[in-house]
């Protein structure tokens, strides 16, 4: 009895916070469960009412009345905005979506804190609702105890109007068989619509009436998401009660978990969030019957079809060269046998020219602005061969990256200065790690790869600020002796001397990265994600190959990790958390999801966008990196790499190909060969 006693006001303080988060869960789930929206927006949907809640709070009845109304009408708005902004994506699956809504969160994040201030705003409460009453001897603040209450009504609601009314069912068809829904004369793309306004009204709703419990502030936005697809993933899409209950456990760890165990706490809800989902793949065969799978319905390119106005070919027809019975035109010389070759490697030539060139024409910060592009344009690749070579989309590429950067934080100030030696250690301790967690990875598709990864990474994150004795906690590591070249030379200290090592080591390992994926394991990898089924047919060891491009694609990440500490000689828990994973995977759209090339060259646009081109608009740069990821999105289906036109060599080249479609097969034999 003593024990309970000690811990009642954090277990009825982890309910209320439980049920917050339920209303907030309820609306990401009805998005994605019902919409088909992986929305990484929802946690701005809650600011923006939180914020609203906060600005109009004065303390009185009408205005938390006034507060509610304007906050959830605001973010069923926006909710509604997001409908018309994810249609033209919708035969594009959900890596569009989330790389969408991450940059529509980046731009309305930083909206917010221009029209609200960047600083955490006060709540009023009524004052009948601000006061303390006595739970079993024990003083409780009212407005949490309302707040249950309102709760538990709103999910006896939901679950009526989704099980009992006809709105139900239609939202229920809309999932299920739109088809059919449209037979019955109801629009499913009105019915979509009005899903995402309404999941925008629940995230809102929960901003005003929660804002006294996660107030409006810097944070906000990524802590609410985070948490809410925690309960998604624990609570499932099919019942609203088991998201209830879901909710509710998640706000028990987090409060009663933090008095009882507090060592244990930061790792409980990511942890168990991976182990639902890897149990879930576990019981479900690895589809890739015929489609391959890492692949995604194709939607329409505006880049090649202006190519194709331009030429004069129909779009359809734009990447598949010249219409039968006419000449082959000059722009297609990558098809023109003995020239083929010169076309593939006249970009990496080029490439490598041009940054030689760098540190003749760039100043000093410049300099250091490309060695840190360069650190992670070796992030992104790794992305690259994960996502666009292996299948497996990942938003978790950051755990083996920190792992290789605080093993070359650590080695420097243990003495250990020399630059091969670091990296080697570091894509050592990388690949370990890769090999640790790669079975709970390899087995998973689709989005769960995603959600999976992204808890890897929040577990890596949560570490690195725990593990204060290794990382330095929230602090960091700073002050380690600088990185020497070679045995016997000087810690590199000036910009230069940092970005040519940056340079040389990049080199090396897109080089051998280049000549691995260009062989016929290469293609076997490819294989995989173009006909898995096929494969295992014929006897390849699916699994097998998948886990060995994860262990070599983290020892990538390792070295990557290493090369980013070398060039700025400190290293924080912001270099490897979540936002660097969203970059990285931008990265590789940028450049195409099997463009080695353009995911180096989308590594540097991001790193100008985020550090040169928002020093001379102080504070914008995560709307300037939002809009560079919306822009990309619509704009460059293909990435970069589709710019050159055609469909690109097979995967084995660093030809363009789209990023949403499987590259072909190669044709497996029992005996491991693959036949052109």
């Amino acid at each position: 009895m003593e024990l309970l006693d000690a811990h009642l006001i954090p277990a009825v303080d982890g309910v209320a916070f439980g049920l917050l988060l339920f209303v907030v869960a309820a609306g990401l789930s009805l998005a994605f469960g019902t919409a088909g929206v992986l929305n990484l927006s929802h946690g701005t949907l809650y600011a923006i009412g939180a914020y609203t809640g906060a600005e109009l709070s004065d303390g009185t009845w009408g205005g938390l009345a006034l507060g509610l109304a304007a906050g959830t009408a605001a973010a069923c708005v926006a909710g509604a905005g997001l409908s018309a902004a994810t249609a033209p994506l919708a035969r594009r699956g959900h890596l569009a979506q989330a790389l969408l809504t991450f940059g529509l969160a980046l731009i309305g994040g930083d909206l917010l804190i221009q029209f609200f201030g960047a600083d955490e705003l006060p709540v009023r409460v009524p004052e009948a609702l601000d006061s303390s009453v006595t739970l079993l001897g024990h003083r409780y603040p009212a407005y949490r105890l309302c707040f249950i209450v309102m709760a538990v009504l709103l999910a006896a609601f939901g679950t009526w109007v989704l099980t009992r009314t006809r709105m139900g069912a239609a939202v229920r068809a809309a999932a299920d068989d739109p088809q059919m829904l449209a037979a019955t004369g109801h629009s499913p793309r009105a019915v979509h619509t009005g899903v995402l306004a309404a999941a925008g009204a629940l995230a809102g709703a929960a901003g005003v009436l929660g804002a006294p419990i996660i107030g409006p502030g810097p944070g906000t936005s990524e802590t609410v998401l985070m948490l809410s697809l925690v309960v998604v993933v624990l609570g499932g899409l099919r019942s609203l009660w088991a998201t209830f209950f879901a909710a509710v456990a998640v706000g028990e760890v987090q409060t009663l978990g933090v008095s009882v165990a507090p060592e244990l706490a930061p790792y409980l809800l990511f942890a168990a969030m991976a182990a639902v989902l890897v149990l879930r793949s576990r019981f479900a065969e690895p589809t890739g019957a015929g489609a391959g799978h890492g692949s995604e319905a194709s939607g329409p390119d505006p880049v090649a079809r202006l190519r194709g106005l331009l030429a004069g070919r129909p779009a359809g027809r734009a990447a598949e060269g010249p219409l039968p019975g006419r000449k082959r035109s000059p722009a297609w010389p990558a098809r023109l046998p003995g020239r083929a070759a010169w076309w593939q490697a006249a970009p990496l030539l080029v490439l490598l020219v041009v940054l030689i060139s760098l540190p003749a024409l760039l100043d000093a910060y410049s300099i250091s602005l490309a060695g840190s592009a360069l650190a992670l344009g070796l992030l992104a690749v790794s992305v690259t061969i994960l996502t666009g070579y292996a299948g497996l989309p990942t938003l978790g590429q950051t755990a083996p990256f920190a792992v290789g950067a605080y093993a070359t934080a650590n080695l420097a100030d243990a003495g250990w200065t020399v630059g091969p030696v670091q990296l080697v250690l570091s894509a050592l301790a990388a690949a370990v790690f890769a090999a640790v967690v790669g079975p709970a990875v390899i087995r998973a598709r689709g989005t769960t790869v995603l959600m999976i990864t992204l808890a890897i990474g929040e577990l890596t994150g949560a570490v690195v600020n725990q593990l204060k004795s290794v990382t330095g906690g929230a602090d960091g590591l700073v002050g380690f002796p600088a990185t020497r070249a070679l045995w016997g030379g000087e810690g590199m200290l000036e910009e230069s001397e940092l970005y040519n090592y940056a340079l040389v080591v990049a080199v090396v390992a897109v080089a051998l990265t280049l000549l691995v994926l260009r062989s016929p394991a290469g293609k076997l990898l490819t294989g995989t994600r173009g006909a898995e089924a096929r494969m295992r047919a014929s006897g390849h060891p699916v699994g097998r190959y998948l886990l060995v491009a994860h262990i070599c694609a983290g020892a990538l990440a390792g070295v990557g990790g290493s090369l980013m500490v070398t060039v700025q000689q400190y290293l924080s828990p912001a270099d490897v958390g979540f936002e660097i994973a969203a970059f990285a995977l931008l990265a590789v759209v940028i450049g195409g999801t099997t463009s080695v090339i353009g995911a180096l060259l989308g590594a540097g646009l991001i790193v100008a966008t985020r550090d040169w081109v928002a020093g001379s608009w102080p504070g914008h740069g995560p709307l300037l990196l939002g809009v560079l990821f919306v822009a990309t999105v619509y704009v460059l289906p293909r990435g970069l790499a589709g710019l050159r036109g055609g469909s690109g060599g097979g995967p084995s080249s660093d030809a363009p190909r789209p990023p949403d479609q499987p590259p072909p097969a190669p044709t497996p034999s029992p005996a491991g060969k693959v036949s052109p």
